[in-house]
């Protein structure tokens, strides 16, 4: 059975959108896609203000789960110029991931859905 987690400030991705931020099914969570978009805040041109706006929000919907950064197990991130911004993005993911760390796979794509997006993380996590 799977028990779909949505955060009071992201309801809007479940109605508008018809997709669960976090998804329970027997102990695991999958967090869709997380970017820096949020409703009260335009996604920064700085990278890495972007970065840890991405890793706020992640807190948020690992928080409506019961859940935090420790929780995490694998993690799967999608990057604008990918090689351009790996350093900063590891630099800001270990200010919130800390040992012992998930599986993590870094892909270069070309387009995200919000503008001016340069990273969407891809979580699976467990209690």
């Amino acid at each position: 059975m799977k028990k779909p987690i949505v955060p009071e400030d992201f309801k809007h991705y479940y109605h508008d959108w018809h997709f669960s931020p976090v998804i329970e099914s027997d102990g695991t969570f999958y967090l869709s896609g997380v970017t820096a978009a949020r409703k009260d805040k335009p996604i920064s041109t700085d990278p890495g203000e972007q970065f840890h706006d991405a890793f706020y929000k992640l807190g948020v919907y690992l928080n409506a789960a019961g859940l935090t950064y420790d929780n995490i197990v694998e993690m799967t991130t999608f990057h604008i110029d990918l090689k351009k911004h790996i350093a900063l993005f590891s630099s800001v993911k270990d200010a919130y991931i800390k040992a012992p760390y998930p599986a993590w796979s870094a892909i270069g794509v070309s387009e995200f859905i919000p503008e001016n997006a340069l990273v969407e993380m891809r979580i699976v996590a467990r209690k």
